[in-house]
């Protein structure tokens, strides 16, 4: 089986024609016919039935269409390494990262890798920290930032983890907040103020780390993007804790307070790679450390 085949056959999969099939990979239809009859031959399945107009999966074809589009993304993965391994400036870097890292530290990064090498082909996908450690792990990325909090130390066993810095925690509340006067709050000065959070599980870790124990935060309203959140917020719905890469993204009509230090909590902020990160990726880590030391 040659990977033309399947080339051909995740077109007409998606054309649900020959012609259009065709016409997109630049080929005669016969051609196409004989790839499809040549890819049926070797798998001995009948891979598609023949309509009126266009065609349709069969069940064996429906079974080896994921197969096959997984198939040819991980032979343009292997190539794309390639292309790095060569040389920087061709090839594809894909980035994840967790959002308060996007609204600030990655996309600065991306710029300047972009204008050094126009060429490399760039992607960002937001996430949070496991299924971003998922993809790196199943190839589906190059390098992740990702935070872990002061109670959960990421595993170091699979990826190699590059520190770029320490992010502290910061409270947001309404300008007309009875403590918004203040330079530093105390936790427990907020003890009958709802919080506003991001969700009921993605919002625990968050909270957990940076809570004393025994306190336990009113929760009334439920935003999972930063956006509502901070609209909340600036409402005087109730207070929100503010990572401090997301102080680029919050609105001039919010009041940010520090927190005592005896209540202050940190995130470690890392970027995970693969044992042997490929020049692009090593250029990439590089950028990432210089824009870091500058938040």
């Amino acid at each position: 089986m040659q990977t033309q085949s399947l080339e051909v056959f995740v077109a007409v999969a998606r054309a649900k024609s020959f012609t259009r099939a065709a016409r997109s990979l630049g080929y005669t239809q016969s051609a196409v016919s004989r790839q499809i009859a040549v890819l049926e031959r070797d798998l001995h399945a009948d891979l598609f039935n023949r309509l009126a107009r266009g065609v349709e999966l069969t069940e064996q074809g429906h079974a080896l269409l994921p197969h096959a589009e997984a198939m040819l993304e991980r032979l343009s993965t292997a190539q794309g390494d390639l292309d790095s391994l060569r040389h920087i400036g061709g090839g594809r870097l894909r980035v994840g990262a967790f959002p308060t890292a996007v609204a600030a530290l990655v996309p600065r990064a991306l710029a300047a890798f972009r204008t050094a090498y126009p060429k490399t082909e760039l992607s960002l996908v937001e996430g949070l920290t496991p299924g971003l450690l998922e993809r790196l792990a199943a190839g589906e990325a190059d390098l992740a930032v990702v935070s872990a909090p002061p109670d959960r130390p990421l595993d170091a066993t699979r990826f190699d983890l590059h520190h770029l810095l320490d992010e502290h925690l910061l409270v947001a509340v309404a300008p007309g907040h009875r403590l918004a006067g203040r330079r530093t709050v105390r936790l427990a000065d907020l003890a009958g103020d709802p919080f506003i959070a991001g969700s009921a599980t993605a919002e625990e870790t968050l909270l957990r780390a940076a809570l004393p124990s025994g306190f336990r935060p009113k929760i009334d309203i439920v935003a999972a993007e930063w956006t509502g959140k901070l609209g909340c917020v600036a409402a005087g719905l109730g207070v929100a804790l503010v990572p401090a890469l997301a102080v680029r993204a919050t609105p001039a009509d919010l009041v940010l307070l520090r927190l005592h230090p005896d209540d202050a909590s940190v995130r470690r902020i890392f970027a995970a790679t693969a044992r042997r990160p490929t020049p692009t990726v090593a250029h990439m880590l590089t950028l990432l450390r210089q824009f870091a030391a500058t938040l």
